[in-house]
């Protein structure tokens, strides 16, 4: 499924056209990126967590040289689903 697909279903299911749930779904974007562009973690009830994690330095190895180089630390995002989520998938 794909963005196409995820405003199809919106736009039915909400019974609006398909640019307003486009919209929505990129204001619902937004407002994740934003949260978590200030370190906040985004938690939705029963779907899932958005947050930020820290990565430390470290040192790795070239695949081809064998050589160690440093990478540098780093914040990423990560997902945990929820319980709910969780339980539906299985």
């Amino acid at each position: 499924m794909n963005k196409a697909d995820v405003v199809s279903f919106v736009a039915g299911c909400a019974g609006v056209t398909k640019a307003q749930a486009s919209r929505c779904i990129d204001c619902y974007h937004q407002a994740i990126q934003g949260a978590m562009k200030r370190d906040s973690a985004v938690t939705i009830v029963g779907f899932g967590t958005y947050s930020v994690a820290k990565r430390k330095a470290r040192e790795g190895r070239n695949p081809q040289t064998g050589k160690t180089i440093k990478i540098a630390a780093k914040k990423v995002p990560t997902f945990k689903a929820g319980k709910a989520l969780r339980d539906f998938v299985k």
